[in-house]
């Protein structure tokens, strides 16, 4: 299938790594020029090059953390001055830190706020005057499936990343006279080095092998085994391109059937 993405223009944060770089290559693979985003420069801009390298598709790294609040606005000014617009918006960051409720102060849940909420909230408002402008505008947050089934040990990140499942959806609602697309993925445990740190915490919790608590994981998806990267990063390449231009307001659990509801 073509997916119509050749020569559209794309914006990717979190992505020197994991979800977001699988994104981004994905993307790239099918003739989008993409701007990767992540807080290191040396490692951002190796992952453009290395994009690059992959694909033959151009591919440019923007260092920062999103956090930052006058970040996202120079994000996106400088992806649109490289590639003449924008179509398509991908927002990601890394998970704020596990633990139980009782461990985090008042500081810890704001900067959790800042990086699991608002900095969505910041890109998709310096990035709508441009999105506009497109004839293929897609945005897609990038969330976790315990907003819909909490993990234990991650009260940050069930909380807070259920605020941008409802930004997502009500933005598909208000700005879909617009042309712009909105849509969330709810992935699963998958085989990223986030996860990797996660399984090490719970290691340690437990006096256990990180390989153990992996295993222990992979159990509860019917597949027996956590997800790939690519595999989140086919779902979400299909989501945010013109193939799927009458899909919006989805949130989309890509997770080997962990998810247990119905709904």
């Amino acid at each position: 299938m073509d997916l119509n993405l050749k020569n559209k223009t794309a914006l990717v944060t979190g992505a020197s790594r994991g979800l977001g770089y699988a994104v981004a290559l994905g993307l790239a693979r099918e003739g989008c020029r993409v701007a990767v985003n992540s807080r290191d420069k040396d490692k951002v801009e190796a992952a453009a090059k290395q994009i690059a390298e992959k694909t033959g598709t151009k591919a440019i790294g923007l260092a920062g953390d999103v956090t930052d609040a006058s970040l996202p606005e120079r994000l996106i000014d400088e992806a649109v001055r490289a590639f003449g617009g924008l179509d398509i918006l991908v927002t990601n960051a890394g998970g704020p830190p596990a633990g139980a409720f009782e461990s985090f102060d008042e500081a810890t849940w704001q900067k959790a706020i800042d990086l699991s909420f608002m900095s969505h909230v910041r890109l998709i408002k310096a990035a709508l005057p441009h999105l506009k402008q497109s004839k293929a505008a897609s945005v897609l947050t990038i969330t976790s499936y315990s907003v819909k089934q909490p993990i234990p040990n991650l009260v940050l990140s069930n909380s807070i990343r259920a605020a941008t499942v409802g930004l997502t959806k009500s933005l598909a609602l208000e700005l879909g006279g617009a042309g712009i697309r909105f849509n969330s993925i709810l992935p699963g445990w998958t085989e990223t080095e986030r996860v990797v740190e996660l399984m090490t915490f719970r290691a340690k919790q437990n006096g256990t092998m990180v390989e153990e608590e992996i295993a222990k994981q992979s159990k509860d998806s019917p597949l027996g085994r956590m997800g790939r990267p690519e595999e989140f990063a086919n779902a979400a390449v299909f989501l945010v391109s013109p193939a799927a231009s009458y899909v919006t307001g989805v949130m989309l659990t890509v997770d080997g059937g962990m998810y247990k509801g119905t709904l």
